[in-house]
């Protein structure tokens, strides 16, 4: 197979899965509250063959398409052509898919590109495995999601001790050919619309962690024991002209749990060894990974900016002081970011095995900073919209015969803009930052790659390792302060 279309997709997920929707067990296939986000998913399968240009590049094996965010990374060519992938992947959605295929394959890519830590014992059969599996991703265009937090009950305690342990994702029985896991994992999202789960590290253990955690696998979702139970779904029904995002894009966040789940050896790849488990994380994978998170982030930062000028023109307000600001500070995230990315383009670098990553210090950067930009992003559009985001008529009022002419005669935009269009623009606003899609998305971009007091931590952290920091005492000594 090559690269799917949006059918040969949908095709795929018929497979008998464990998904519970509430207290239903639900096949997502047929559910009617799923059908906008199966066909949101499924356009973005088009989209790529849409725009092939940028999203699809030869298979150096077969010479078949295959998506551009498979591509293992060894030259600056290949991250400028990521770049170009990701921005328009990201732009089928205005960066409101923020789990898209391109995001896991992404990962898996750049952890075939490391196959050095794998190997760095001399056995080579694990990253053989992962290999394998890399292929079978390439060659099926497959869709994964991943789970890789413990779900942690007691923040008081480590992440795998008391209770916490207790629920953790581990080993629990062997065969010749296989292990049996038990627990849980959190938040896979796009889980029920995947087509695999890929379990991998989530961040360095301490050695004290039962070796039975340290783990590393993929698994079909139609796996047996695997259990999906999805939050309250956002999607609704209804014309996308009234709401754009939240009758097709709300992916889906889920609670995985492995009820024994036996897992083939050929699809483990890590077990229990924790020199490789914390590798990864440390070795290059912000660097790999972020090029991608951060480039769907300037994407939404930009169509953010857009919306709210579009909504400032159509009340006239948009060269009121306040306004304006509001306005500039949205261009100042979105350019900001779209600095960070070529900043760590530009001083890319072989982070080991020929492995061409990214500078991860602009995009480390960045990820700190994201969770208030978006946050702050809403804010702006609801401020700027105001009163006006909560009286807007829907399209199919604006059509009907009785109430349709007094609608568009009371309801127009500012400077010539006629009723259906303001209604177009302040209902995208009000699905985008307002709706229960919006604020799903919201609370989401908080925690997007841990939260950000976590991250700000762990980068000042790094910054202290990566040089002497010796400016005072120098300008001192240069004063002769002594």
């Amino acid at each position: 197979m090559t690269a799917r279309t949006g059918k040969q997709y949908l095709d795929g997920l018929r497979d008998g899965r464990v998904v519970w929707l509430g207290n239903q067990k639900v096949d997502v296939s047929t559910h009617p509250a799923m059908a906008g986000s199966l066909s949101g998913m499924a356009g973005y399968f088009d989209w790529q063959h849409a725009h092939a240009e940028d999203c699809l590049v030869p298979d150096p094996v077969t010479g078949a398409p295959m998506s551009a965010s498979l591509i293992v990374p060894k030259t600056p060519d290949d991250l400028r052509r990521r770049n170009r992938a990701f921005d328009r992947f990201a732009r089928y959605s205005a960066g409101m898919l923020g789990r898209t295929p391109d995001y896991v394959n992404v990962t898996l890519a750049g952890f075939i590109a490391r196959g050095d830590i794998f190997t760095a014992k001399g056995d080579t059969v694990f990253a053989e495995r992962l290999h394998r599996f890399y292929r079978e991703v390439v060659e099926g265009d497959l869709s994964m999601t991943h789970t890789i937090i413990h779900p942690v009950v007691d923040k008081a305690i480590g992440d795998t001790q008391g209770i916490n342990g207790e629920l953790a994702l581990k080993v629990v029985r062997r065969t010749n050919d296989s292990i049996v896991v038990r627990g849980a994992k959190i938040l896979a999202t796009l889980g029920p619309f995947a087509d695999e789960l890929f379990v991998y590290p989530g961040q360095p253990q301490p050695p004290t962690i039962d070796p039975n955690m340290v783990l590393a696998f993929s698994i079909p979702m139609k796996t047996k024991g695997l259990i999906t139970v999805c939050r309250d779904h956002y999607g609704v029904a209804g014309p996308a002209g009234d709401k754009p995002f939240s009758s097709r894009f709300d992916e889906q966040d889920a609670f995985m749990i492995f009820d024994d789940v036996e897992i083939p050896m050929e699809r483990v790849f890590i077990d229990g060894d924790l020199d490789v488990y914390n590798g990864l994380m440390r070795q290059g994978w912000a660097a790999n990974i972020m090029q991608q998170t951060c480039i769907r982030a300037a994407v939404k930062l930009e169509f953010a900016y857009e919306l709210c000028v579009r909504m400032a023109k159509a009340t006239n307000s948009d060269k009121r002081p306040d306004v304006a600001a509001m306005l500039g500070e949205l261009w100042g995230y979105a350019t900001l970011t779209r600095s960070a990315i070529r900043a760590a383009e530009a001083d890319a670098r072989d982070w080991g095995n020929g492995a061409f990553f990214a500078d991860d210090r602009p995009l480390r950067a960045t990820r700190s900073m994201m969770p208030g930009w978006m946050v702050r992003a809403n804010d702006i559009i609801k401020t700027v919209g105001s009163h006006n985001l909560l009286a807007t008529p829907s399209l199919e009022a604006l059509d009907n015969p009785e109430i349709g002419p007094l609608l568009n005669a009371y309801m127009p935009g500012a400077n010539g803009m006629s009723a259906r269009e303001r209604s177009k623009l302040f209902r995208a606003a009000w699905d985008f930052a307002g709706s229960a899609l919006g604020g799903r998305s919201e609370l989401y971009e908080r925690f997007y790659l841990a939260s950000a007091p976590r991250n700000q931590a762990l980068d000042h952290t790094i910054a202290q390792m990566e040089r002497p920091w010796e400016a005072l005492p120098d300008m001192l000594k240069a004063a002769g302060i002594h």
